[in-house]
């Protein structure tokens, strides 16, 4: 089967491990930088044409997307592109749309009774009191709508500071959420990988000193944890909630039980690798190559 990666660098970590696993499994891999996909759009005929505008893609079995948060929009015109060719993708334009948006993403998690930090949407000055009382702050985080390995992410301590951020994003044309400061989970989070109905591997990850955000891209150090069921099960469900094959789901370790925080729809597995052993590149090579075998259409001969 020819296997597609989404990806601007095939040199990226976990792009060069789904190649490896991919030629260790017997496939064929193609490495598709987004920027360089031109969409052809006619009637009932969608296609794709790469670098040159003659230039033709081989006949790929399955799709993974690997997109970067600076290419969102791009990358999901593209994704959806692919959809539209029939071609079966691990993730799909739409989930991957809704997990980028946190905003989006908390309002489908709330509503399907997911456990997660309360979060209010802030707007003017006047509301900052009010957001913190909801929140039990201060302290409490403040997260740019759109944001990823911890950047957009600030620790308010008190309200001034908090009154003085938003103002600053305000100013710019940003969208500011609050949210609620988890103080016996401070500097700390679990990341569980989700493949398919399992959670594959899971890692607790601690931020280094000074630093409240956990992120391996930020300094943070991960170990290996044996998750308990019930934060398997939140895993499980918040994935499905949106609606998503593969994903990062991080969570807070509350006294009151996993809170969800966010979920990555092209999650980092180098650390997760390293720390736990588990070969999370094959599994999810393996979980889309079957993936694609129950999608392949009558008629249409798996490649």
């Amino acid at each position: 089967m020819v296997i597609a990666i989404l990806s601007r660098k095939r040199s990226l970590y976990s792009t060069r491990r789904l190649l490896e696993s991919a030629a260790g499994l017997g496939h064929e891999t193609c490495v598709l930088d987004p920027l360089q996909c031109h969409l052809v759009l006619s009637a009932r005929s969608p296609a794709i044409l790469y670098r040159r505008l003659d230039g033709r893609l081989p006949e790929i079995g399955v799709v993974l997307p690997r997109i970067g948060a600076s290419i969102t929009e791009l990358g999901l015109a593209v994704v959806n592109q692919f959809d539209m060719m029939g071609v079966p993708l691990v993730n799909n334009s739409q989930p991957i749309a809704r997990s980028r948006d946190k905003l989006r993403c908390l309002q489908l998690l709330s509503r399907a009774d997911v456990d997660i930090p309360r979060t209010v949407m802030v707007r003017h000055p006047s509301q900052v009191h009010q957001a913190l009382e909801i929140v039990g702050g201060p302290p409490a985080i403040l997260k740019l709508e759109r944001g990823t390995q911890g950047i957009g992410v600030i620790l308010a301590e008190t309200e001034q500071v908090m009154q003085q951020v938003l103002e600053t994003f305000w100013s710019l044309g940003m969208n500011i959420l609050v949210q609620q400061f988890i103080e016996e989970s401070e500097g700390r989070d679990v990341r569980a990988l989700v493949v398919g109905s399992k959670v594959l591997a899971a890692m607790r990850r601690q931020a280094r000193l000074g630093e409240f955000r956990s992120n391996v891209h930020r300094g943070g150090t991960g170990v290996a944890v044996d998750l308990p069921e019930e934060y398997k099960r939140a895993a499980l469900r918040a994935t499905r909630v949106m609606g998503l094959q593969v994903a990062g789901v991080d969570m807070l370790e509350s006294r009151g039980g996993p809170k969800v925080m966010e979920i990555n729809s092209s999650p980092g597995f180098e650390g997760l690798e390293r720390c736990s052993g588990v070969d999370v590149a094959g599994a999810i090579i393996r979980y889309a190559v079957a993936f694609a075998r129950r999608k392949a259409r009558p008629g249409r001969a798996a490649i």
